[in-house]
Formats: C-alpha cells, sequence, structure tokens
C-alpha cells in the first residue's frame, strides 16, 4: 500500500477502504505500508497503523514498512512501531 505525502486524518477514509479490501484476500499473508512519498505523518496516522497492525496479527498476517526516511522515519522510531512493524 503506498502512502500519501502527508498521512494524516484526511487520508483516514482511502485507508481504511484500500486496508479493508487487502483483508477480503483470505490468502494475503503481508501487508508492506510503502512510505517512501510521506514526508509528514501526525497521531492519528499512527493510530491508524497500529489498529491495522492490531487487525492483520488477529489474522497471522505479517505487517512491515518500507521507505521511510527522514522525519517520518524519525517518528516511526519515536513512536516504537518498530515493536509492531519490520522496518525496512
Amino acid at each position: 500500500m503506498i502512502l500519501p505525502e502527508k498521512f494524516n486524518f484526511h487520508f483516514y477514509k482511502q485507508f481504511y477502504l484500500e486496508t479493508d479490501e487487502l483483508f477480503s484476500d483470505t490468502s494475503l499473508s503481508s501487508i508492506e505500508l510503502d512510505f517512501s512519498p510521506v514526508n509528514h505523518l501526525d497521531s492519528s496516522a499512527l493510530g491508524m497503523m497500529i489498529l491495522l497492525h492490531k487487525k492483520a496479527k488477529a489474522k497471522n498476517i505479517k505487517t512491515s514498512i518500507r521507505g521511510a526516511s527522514g522525519l517520518a522515519a524519525k517518528i516511526l522510531k519515536k513512536a516504537h512501531l518498530n515493536k509492531f512493524y519490520d522496518l525496512n
């Protein structure tokens, strides 16, 4: 899933529509969030990511993040999301 440059509350509806579509695939074994375009994220984005991880974990689906850099990478690390997501 490719995330927007500004990952915040305004992306909430699209995020949940896209993740619901992913979870409808019964053969799904992993979800990778592409953070390469992201240069800003807020607390609502962190909340969306935690909820996504919890839902994935309940279905034994691995979660990972790739391409995070700059401020976005720093925020992810400070929020300890590496406990929930593999950071690539």
